[in-house]
């Protein structure tokens, strides 16, 4: 059975209502039977990798520098790469999936990038895209519950499916 990642991408810094959401968001992943990919820092990244791993989930972190020590202490692996913001790009590319919860111009430049290489992308709270040809591959929801049933929509995975393993 292939594993799903999902990556979940904010910022460094967020509210406290964006905590609680992407640490709920966390705990679905893990709940669904998928990995979690994030930036491995603090903020919306530390609050997803702190859900999914109190729920018994398996965390990765991609960090922008070469300290591993520097990852939230919710990180199964803490993968270093030197590169900066550049990191991005490997962030969202390690997902089969990407969910959004907040975040500044990191944030946007993850959605960019990923909606460019093919990867279905939901935002849950934060930036609203808009072009005259529509933002294909976007879609946004109101709740971490709506987020995840976008992502099995968006993968393939009916509703009624216990998990997110692949056969």
């Amino acid at each position: 059975m292939e594993r799903i990642y999902i990556s979940v991408i904010g910022g460094g810094r967020c509210t406290a209502v964006e905590y609680a959401l992407a640490e709920e968001v966390g705990r679905l992943i893990a709940a669904q039977g998928a990995t979690l990919v994030c930036g491995g820092l603090s903020g919306v990244m530390e609050a997803a990798a702190r859900g999914a791993k109190e729920t018994g989930g398996t965390t990765i972190g991609i960090l922008p520098g070469h300290d591993r020590s520097l990852g939230n202490p919710y990180l199964d692996y803490a993968l270093t790469t030197g590169i900066g913001h550049a990191r991005n790009l490997a962030v969202v590319s390690s997902g089969d999936a990407v969910i959004a919860v907040g975040g500044g111009f990191g944030t946007l430049s993850e959605i960019g990038l990923a909606a460019k290489i093919g990867r279905p992308v939901v935002i849950v709270s934060g930036w609203r895209l808009q072009n005259d040809d529509g933002a294909e591959g976007v879609w946004y929801a109101s709740s971490a519950d709506e987020a995840m049933a976008l992502v099995k929509e968006a993968l393939g995975v009916g509703r009624s499916s216990p998990d997110l393993r692949r056969a």
